[in-house]
């Protein structure tokens, strides 16, 4: 049971399971908008994922020689350069235009974690702005990328889901931040730090509401696909309920993350012939 347990830790902690978050997101971006091939985007996303989360993660304390290289770090360390030389051969096959958004999106997690500016902080401790910039980058990295990849035009519809999905993924955070609430640094001006976790939830909700009501506005629209997305909505409600600061870093880092492998799972089963 102890050796599962180190395997589940090292799972989590090396990024692993937010990269495959991200993959399933990619590859419902390809059921949605009929895109074949999508593999080369999925697996781009999936091990630049595992690299970006874990340069954030880790670069800082190694950079101050705060963190010791025990065996999983070492672990860590050769699977984000394993996964590194994996991106690149899958940003090779991107198209050039989807090369220039990745290339946004590597200086957004840059800028996210390196402060670029003179006595200034990276981008992680701007106040209030950590939750925005990392859902611009998940709606970009899986849905605009594999879109402008597939040469779709950005229309109406497009933006639509993006605005869903940023919606859908804002409020995920939003239960990270709730659950880290007594180890953040005050100046970070979390939502929950700012308003209140009891109003946060309240917040979280609404957003929800929109997630599901925005579906209606699909000129595709379909009971089925709508079935779905209250489902996921209805999930990450509970998930949003239950969240508080005395819950363990399963909760959010292995259970709240998996709700977009959830999705895909279901979509998987609901329209299988697709995949």
């Amino acid at each position: 049971m102890r050796h599962l347990q180190k395997l589940l830790d090292f799972y989590i902690h090396s990024s692993i399971h937010v990269g495959l978050s991200v993959y399933a997101l990619v590859r419902m971006t390809g059921f949605l908008f009929q895109i074949i091939p999508i593999e080369a985007c999925a697996l781009f996303a999936f091990f630049g994922t595992i690299v970006g989360y874990n340069f954030v993660k880790y670069d800082a304390l190694a950079r101050t020689q705060k963190l010791q290289m025990r065996t999983e770090l070492k672990a860590i360390a050769g699977l984000s350069l394993l996964s590194f030389i994996a991106s690149g051969f899958y940003f090779i096959q991107l198209e050039k235009n989807t090369k220039i958004i990745a290339f946004v999106f590597l200086v957004l997690t840059l800028l996210y974690t390196l402060p670029f500016f003179p006595n200034r902080r990276n981008a992680r401790n701007w106040a209030g702005v950590k939750i925005y910039i990392v859902a611009l980058c998940w709606v970009g990295v899986t849905l605009f990328l594999p879109v402008i990849n597939a040469g779709i035009p950005l229309t109406g519809v497009v933006f639509l889901v993006g605005l869903q999905r940023f919606l859908l993924i804002f409020v995920l955070i939003l239960i990270f931040e709730i659950i880290d609430l007594k180890v953040d640094d005050p100046n970070l001006k979390t939502v929950p730090q700012q308003i209140g976790v009891k109003r946060t939830k309240t917040v979280g909700s609404l957003l929800l509401v929109g997630f599901v009501l925005l579906e209606f506005l699909d000129a595709q629209f379909s009971y089925s696909t709508l079935f779905l997305k209250l489902g996921i909505a209805f999930t990450v409600f509970l998930f949003l309920v239950f969240a508080n600061e005395k819950r363990s870093k399963y909760y959010t880092s292995f259970w709240a993350e998996s709700i977009p492998i959830l999705w895909w799972v279901l979509l998987v089963c609901c329209f299988g012939d697709f995949y």
